[in-house]
């Protein structure tokens, strides 16, 4: 049977760009920080995570469909390959995030100003910025990230914690409904408990994202907005942050198959 089929490859394009829209939303909070609006910049922010997250839903059926075409004979290494695949597609499009970030820092500066004129409806703000103006003129802020970024950003200033802790939370979310859908094949058994065990891991994390890893951020863009902090250190931070992120979708590879023996183990005291 062969391994890289249309149906990976459509699944792959959706972890892709879940990953991208995830790195991206580092850049609304920038954003709201340069235009000094940071609670329309929190709705806009808030959008983006609702979208990523609902995606991340909607692709457990499609992942569930590879499980049941892949042939018996060896069914786990066959799949196995197939969720590394997909792994692989979230570094690429988290990857892809960083690149583009300073181009849409710039686009959601305007974003926000939009949403604010359009007196927060975002459907008006929707058919505005997807009009061919917008498009055409949103070419021209395309950039690439510099070097200058990191130029105010002393190694002690740097949070190893906070950028480790980003690390490992990225990578059980990467993993989370992969992890959960393989544990389903070596406890076919208990193939149902297990599969249900993918809502409360990326619950999980995202739980933890919220309490340890976005308040950080949000302190240091409200300093900004009072006149407290640096912008470029700010900055410097977000771009801190994402790279922990491209590492932890590189980290989840390695959790991959440690985390679905864990949730296999761990549904023999559920069921």
């Amino acid at each position: 049977m062969e391994l890289i089929t249309e149906k990976l490859l459509f699944i792959a394009l959706f972890i892709f760009i879940i990953h991208s829209i995830e790195t991206l939303a580092y850049a609304v909070r920038l954003s709201g920080a340069r235009v000094k609006m940071i609670a329309s910049a929190l709705s806009l922010f808030n959008i983006m995570v609702i979208v990523s997250r609902l995606s991340n839903t909607m692709q457990q059926p499609f992942l569930g469909s590879l499980i049941d075409n892949a042939p018996e004979e060896n069914k786990l290494e066959f799949v196995e390959t197939q969720f590394r695949f997909l792994i692989g597609a979230s570094t690429v499009g988290t990857a892809l995030g960083i690149i583009l970030l300073p181009t849409f820092i710039a686009l959601f500066s305007r974003a926000i100003i939009h949403l604010s004129e359009e007196k927060g409806s975002v459907p008006s703000l929707m058919k505005r910025i997807f009009s061919l103006h917008y498009i055409k003129r949103s070419v021209t802020h395309f950039s690439l990230p510099k070097y200058s970024y990191l130029r105010d950003l002393k190694v002690k200033d740097i949070p190893i914690r906070l950028f480790l802790v980003n690390m490992f939370i990225t990578a059980i979310y990467t993993i989370g409904v992969l992890a959960a859908l393989y544990a389903s094949l070596l406890a076919p058994e208990r193939e149902t408990t297990a599969i249900m065990a993918s809502g409360l891991i990326n619950g999980m994390a995202t739980i933890l994202l919220v309490v340890f890893i976005d308040p950080k951020l949000s302190v240091i863009a409200d300093d900004i907005v009072n006149g407290k902090g640096s912008y470029n250190k700010l900055k410097s931070m977000s771009l801190m942050m994402v790279t922990s992120r491209l590492l932890g979708t590189l980290l989840a590879q390695v959790f991959f198959i440690w985390g679905a023996e864990y949730i296999a183990w761990f549904t023999k005291f559920i069921a």
